[in-house]
């Protein structure tokens, strides 16, 4: 198998690391490599190294820093997913930014967690993804899923349209439906010229809410 080939079923996580900082990198490079499942094919420290080392090493996992002395760890997600569209990038932050969070879920991200993660559970996320699955930081979460639904409301006022849900299972389904429609929310923007962030924001519950009202 040469380094551009993707392992088979039963082979390695092959991830790649992009972050600023080599201690991090370092640390972060350590940890995974310990584990028999996980290998890490390369590193990188900043956006233009990645998105060119990346396509070439093929790894099933990105695990990337959000900000970068040359960029941000999203706008490389974002460009790493359209050409690589099997790729799962966790986005990992020092910062509990639920803007970041939201840019992270529109570009496709498949997690997003914060560097003061436990070392264990670091390895647990590169798993997650790798199988496809997504996870995001619960508090980050939390707080991103009130600022969608327009502030906090009473219990009382809110219609159970989704009785026996939990409330992180309601959580993980507003972040589904985020990622359904994240493509055309990129092409919106691109077409209406608009900077993104806040009109994002508003544009994401907008087609949320459409959704909501179709029924999908």
């Amino acid at each position: 198998m040469t380094d551009g080939e993707q392992p088979g079923p039963g082979g390695p996580i092959r991830v790649f690391l992009l972050d600023d900082h080599e201690v991090v990198r370092r640390g972060v490079h350590d940890l995974l490599n310990d584990e028999p499942d996980i290998t890490v094919v390369g590193e990188a420290a900043t956006a233009e190294q990645a998105l060119v080392r990346v396509p070439a090493l093929r790894p099933r996992v990105a695990v990337l820093d959000v900000r970068l002395p040359d960029g941000d760890g999203v706008s490389v997600c974002r460009e790493l997913r359209s050409a690589m569209p099997d790729l799962a990038c966790l986005m990992l932050t020092s910062f509990d930014d639920e803007e970041a969070l939201l840019d992270s879920i529109m570009a496709g991200a498949s997690g997003y967690v914060l560097k003061q993660i436990r070392g264990s559970d670091l390895v647990s996320a590169v798993r997650t993804v790798a199988r496809g699955q997504s996870l995001l930081d619960p508090s980050a979460t939390a707080r991103l899923m009130a600022r969608l639904r327009g502030g906090p409301r009473k219990e009382e006022e809110r219609p159970d349209a989704l009785p026996g849900l939990t409330d992180r299972e309601r959580e993980i389904l507003v972040y589904l439906a985020e990622k359904t429609v994240k493509n055309h929310i990129s092409r919106l923007l691109a077409k209406l010229g608009v900077e993104r962030r806040v009109q994002a924001a508003v544009i994401a519950t907008q087609v949320q809410d459409r959704l909501r009202q179709e029924g999908r």
